[in-house]
């Protein structure tokens, strides 16, 4: 039986299929897919097979899962196109007769109100009425929201948002690969997992970081939600996606990712990783 990575060429995807093959998967075991299967040629150099998974082609989806075992579903990266895309894995599945999904999921996603999150909690509700082993891996913030943002803050001086003093339990993409793939190999089903990072920061704290390591003073600049979207849209954003981001911010305001279950540290057996590790990271 495979174990099937959806989403692979993305960059958690390739972290997941690393973190199968250090925990030790033979290659041969483990598919991984994607639209465009290039990127994953150093995967196929190892004895990984790769098929072409696209959620919006249910017939890529039943060749792929033909004889899985293990189903790693990430996420599509579209709001609004996600729900049909996500049926259509779900139904390809339930018709392969998968033996577990694994699905990244995102924070809260039963509590939250945020935008970005109801096409999430509407892909659980299709997955719990499957009838399949269903284990929920929902995803707080990445780190690298912010830390790929670096140089733009040190050009600018400043991190723009609408978060106010709400905390983020942001937690490193390396992290919450290795911890998506220990929960895939040993979870049963029905397991829900809230991952997050062991520490919480503001954003004025991560400027307040960013400033200490740095040497360059960084300020939080604090707006209303609606100002936030404006300035979003103003730098190029599509004023639909520009308002998502701004709500995402109106959510972390309040308290909506901010994460305590320790779920994240369990499953990886380790600390997780340090804001001050991932700043210096992406200074260095």
């Amino acid at each position: 039986m495979s174990i099937v990575v959806t989403a692979a060429t993305g960059k958690l995807g390739r972290l997941a299929l690393q973190a199968l093959l250090d925990q030790g998967v033979p290659a041969a075991e483990i598919v991984a897919g994607g639209r465009n299967l290039e990127p994953l040629q150093a995967f196929a150099d190892q004895g990984v097979q790769l098929k072409v998974i696209d959620y919006d082609r249910p017939e890529t989806l039943a060749e792929a899962f033909q004889g899985a075992g293990k189903l790693l579903f990430i996420s599509a990266s579209e709001p609004g196109r996600r729900i049909p895309q996500h049926k259509n894995v779900i139904d390809a599945a339930k018709a392969a007769q998968v033996g577990l999904i694994a699905y990244t999921s995102i924070a809260n996603a039963d509590r939250t109100t945020m935008k970005l999150a109801s096409d999430h909690l509407a892909t659980e509700a299709t997955l719990k009425a499957s009838g399949l082993p269903v284990v929920l891996l929902r995803h707080g913030w990445y780190l690298e929201v912010y830390t790929e943002q670096i140089p733009g803050y040190l050009e600018r001086g400043t991190i723009a948002g609408a978060a106010g003093s709400g905390r983020i339990s942001g937690a490193s993409r390396a992290d919450l690969a290795q911890a998506d793939i220990a929960a895939l190999l040993t979870a049963k089903g029905g397991e829900v997992y809230e991952l997050g990072g062991d520490e919480s920061f503001t954003l004025a704290e991560l400027a307040a970081e960013i400033t200490r390591q740095s040497g360059q003073e960084i300020k939080y600049q604090n707006l209303p939600t609606e100002k936030y979207a404006e300035l979003l849209a103003g730098i190029g954003l599509p004023a639909p996606l520009a308002q998502v981001l701004a709500d995402c911010d109106r959510g972390i305001r309040d308290g909506e990712l901010q994460v305590d279950t320790g779920d994240l540290s369990t499953l990886l057996n380790r600390p997780t990783t340090s804001l001050e590790d991932a700043v210096k990271a992406a200074l260095a």
